[in-house]
């Protein structure tokens, strides 16, 4: 099959298009088809060799952890799929992603496709989706009628959160630039930041919660602008436990983990209609396409998730 691979840590440059093996599929796993992917900013970091000491991979690493495509093979133990079932998924962190024509995964980690979803948009839900749900459903428990803060609405996670907290009945607040006001406020913020020319943290007081997809001096900022007793979460940073401690904030450092069960309840929101799935492009699965579109995320200004289609 073809894979889009890189031997060595480095730049755009190291991503290669080879032929390798079709993934050999374990007794609780099925083989996908592969027929859209999506990029995340774990993917470029990881190939620029940031995060190689908390997470080793043997080269040649295919990279990629969103999956939308068909069964084509099912393992012995496999018994809630079959082949032939359109899934997505976000596969476990393994040196075989999803930037490939095959991809093995476990069944526990898999959705069904509806009808309505395209492969591309479930292709963009899975990383970003399940983040943005654990954050909210897990560990800020957020509740109708509660204050919210999202840092970098605008971002994949932003994008989803922001929409399934004001299915909750929250009110959100977010934080991004004047040009994605409007688009904000349609996903349903009441309140868009900008951040160029405002300090949130002085305008603000008294959150329920707040979610950080920004780290730095805007996840130390957030801690002043919660109630007592308030919620943070971030996907970008540490805790700062002192910071918690003075207004007994609960504070969490969140890595998600694959839930099919999960991303089956998201994917059905957006099947409903309930949450939309934006994509910023699309790119072809060719070398120049992967590098292309992981260009796109590492400049940090996409709208909406990165998708590169097999078609």
């Amino acid at each position: 099959m073809k894979a889009v691979i890189i031997n060595k840590y480095g730049n755009v440059d190291e991503l290669k298009m080879e032929n390798i093996a079709i993934p050999e599929i374990a007794d609780d796993e099925v083989l996908v088809e592969v027929k859209a992917t999506s990029v995340n900013p774990i993917d470029w970091k990881l190939r620029e060799g940031y995060l190689a000491e908390g997470i080793p991979l043997k080269f040649p690493i295919v990279l990629g952890w969103d999956v939308a495509g068909v069964i084509t093979r099912i393992g012995q133990k496999v018994t809630g799929f079959k082949t032939g079932d359109k899934v997505l998924a976000r596969p476990d962190l393994t040196n075989r992603g999803t930037y490939a024509e095959y991809t093995a995964v476990k069944e526990d980690k898999l959705a069904m496709l509806p009808e309505n979803v395209s492969y591309e948009e479930a292709a963009a839900l899975p990383l970003a989706g399940l983040t943005a749900w654990q954050g909210i459903y897990e560990n800020l428990e957020v509740k109708p009628g509660q204050t919210v803060l999202m840092q970098g609405g605008a971002g994949g996670v932003g994008i989803i959160a922001i929409q399934l907290m004001k299915h909750i009945g929250a009110h959100v607040i977010t934080t991004a630039s004047a040009k994605n006001k409007e688009f904000l406020e349609s996903l349903g913020a009441e309140q868009v930041i900008d951040y160029h020319d405002t300090d949130f943290s002085q305008v603000l007081s008294n959150v329920d919660a707040v979610f950080d997809t920004i780290g730095g001096d805007t996840l130390k900022k957030s801690y002043s602008v919660l109630k007592q007793g308030g919620r943070l979460v971030t996907i970008s940073g540490d805790i700062d436990e002192k910071l918690a401690a003075e207004k007994d904030i609960t504070a969490k450092s969140i890595w998600l983990h694959p839930n099919g069960k999960q991303l089956t309840e998201l994917v059905n929101l957006v099947n409903d209609g309930v949450v939309k799935v934006i994509i910023d492009s699309t790119h072809p699965f060719t070398e120049d396409g992967v590098k292309a579109a992981q260009e796109v995320s590492e400049s940090h200004h996409a709208k909406g998730k990165i998708v590169i289609s097999m078609k």
